[in-house]
């Protein structure tokens, strides 16, 4: 079985995977941040190497191409100790979308600008909060045991999320969101990577099988 792969296209994964796309604005704070810590997540599931056929990748729809993260956003990873070495800022294109078996967006608007681009994304794209809420309400027996692979697992989950989301609306509107960290001072930043710290874990564990080390 494969590892987590880079992001990068070209990264020479083969046969069947999924795909995990990360998106935000600017693609140097939030996305990065949720990319790098469901990454951080997996390792801790999974150990090392890495296994499964999953890959983590993100894209801004304003991306700022080539670009590091903020350093803010490092020093948030680095408080999860979750690794923010080799992270370069990407714009999202059509072929990211294209590949992506689940979009996670930071905001609805990010959500809706996923879907306007067309690919039929809509039954794979989603808020992050959205999908963690969509994803504590499946019951992992109806899910396809790991024994069958995790890729496998991973689809039926988006299948199952988008079949419940008319049915299990968010509180509020703002529910669903993640506010935008750039610019605002650490202790903001930190309680952004807490709140997609919160939303990881549930995904991460209903696509493992395994809870997170305590």
């Amino acid at each position: 079985m494969r590892g987590i792969g880079t992001g990068a296209y070209g990264d020479g994964v083969t046969g069947d995977s999924f795909r995990i796309l990360h998106v935000s604005t600017g693609n140097v704070c939030r996305s990065p941040i949720t990319e790098r810590l469901t990454r951080h997540a997996l390792a801790d599931r999974l150990g090392d190497p890495l296994w499964g056929g999953l890959i983590v990748e993100s894209a801004g729809t304003w991306g700022h191409e080539g670009a590091p993260m903020e350093a803010n956003a490092e020093t948030v990873l680095a408080d999860f100790g979750a690794d923010p070495a080799g992270f370069v800022g990407r714009e999202l294109l059509d072929e990211h979308v294209i590949r992506a078996d689940l979009v996670l967006t930071a905001t609805r608007d990010h959500r809706a600008q996923v879907i306007s681009m067309g690919h039929s994304a809509g039954l794979r794209t989603f808020t992050l909060k959205e999908f963690t809420r969509l994803v504590r309400a499946i019951d992992p027996a109806t899910l396809p045991p790991l024994d069958d692979g995790m890729v496998g697992r991973a689809r039926a989950l988006v299948r199952a999320a988008a079949a419940l989301r008319g049915w299990l609306l968010a509180p509020t509107a703002e529910a669903d969101e993640v506010y935008d960290p750039y610019g605002a001072p650490l202790p903001f930043f930190r309680s952004v990577g807490d709140e997609i710290q919160q939303a990881i874990d549930p995904v991460v564990t209903a696509l493992t099988g395994v809870p997170a080390r305590t």
